[in-house]
């Protein structure tokens, strides 16, 4: 399994990405479980009002979380380099610009 992790703005985001011959979560949405990598992210942005508390760049907003965002990749490079965007897209949704967000990827036993 791999984390990606992006950093930007005081905070972080993190997802997987479980690789062949992991078992990937089952929920409704989730790819086929044939996938030989799964990508699986929390998906926000920001709201005016309710939602859950966030500190970006020392203030504090509001975000609202959408369902998991599963989706199948055939290698690996192409679901770490959708992880990678997909967190990229969360942090702009809060006003963090690209240039800000650090990701990592690293290599977790499952």
């Amino acid at each position: 399994m791999l984390l990606v992790r992006g950093s930007g703005g005081g905070t972080t985001l993190t997802g997987t990405v479980f690789e062949r011959g992991e078992r990937a979560p089952s929920f409704k949405g989730a790819p086929d479980e044939d996938a030989p990598y799964v990508w699986v992210c929390d998906s926000f942005y920001e709201v005016e009002s309710g939602g859950s508390e966030l500190v970006v760049n020392g203030e504090p907003i509001r975000v609202a979380f959408e369902s998991p965002a599963p989706r199948g990749f055939d290698t690996r490079d192409q679901a770490v380099e959708a992880a990678k965007e997909h967190v990229r897209t969360q942090f702009a949704r809060v006003g963090v610009p690209e240039a800000e967000v650090e990701i990592e990827v690293v290599k977790e036993d499952p």
